[in-house]
């Protein structure tokens, strides 16, 4: 059985996974509506990816035996200046997440919940590379600067990128 604190932390972190999906789909929207098809098709694997973090601390709260509390998601955002202005959101928000969830991490091991410290350093290493990924983005972009060619060929590669779901041999 879950203690309650660990249980509202988990459900509040689990609307924060959903949040962030649903902050990923926003941008995915903003990128097509300004025909980067590559840039909406990486933020739509992020929105995926995301929603695929909120699932797992919905599955583990009720493998623990607790109870899932959803409740309402934010708002995002739906206009941003540049690519560069939603990827450096995007960066801001990895690093609030990692903080979330370091802070977890310390109410598990305050909690003496080894369990959910153990399910947790998932999310740890997945952190590392989420701001990794969003970082290279963005020092990628600052590097092109006005330039619409490699802004272009930037799109494609983004464009490549495809969903794998957690568990699966690319997505662990």
């Amino acid at each position: 059985m879950i203690k309650a604190k660990i249980q509202d932390a988990l459900n509040k972190q689990l609307n924060a996974e959903l949040y962030s999906s649903y902050l990923y789909l926003s941008m995915t929207a903003y990128f097509e509506s300004v025909s980067l098809k590559g840039f909406a098709n990486w933020m739509r694997v992020q929105a995926q990816e995301e929603l695929a973090h909120a699932m797992k601390f919905y599955d583990y709260i009720n493998e623990r035996a607790g109870r899932v509390n959803l409740t309402s998601i934010s708002a995002p955002s739906a206009e941003w200046d540049s690519p560069l202005a939603a990827f450096e959101q995007v960066y801001e928000h990895e690093q609030k997440v990692t903080g979330l969830i370091n802070d977890l991490v310390t109410l598990a091991i305050a909690e003496t919940d080894h369990a959910t410290n153990n399910f947790l350093q998932w999310f740890v290493a997945e952190q590392v590379e989420e701001e990794s990924s969003a970082d290279e983005i963005v020092q990628r972009l600052r590097l092109l600067g006005e330039d619409r060619s490699g802004l272009f060929m930037l799109d494609q590669e983004l464009g490549q990128r495809i969903f794998t779901p957690p568990g699966t041999a690319d997505g662990e």
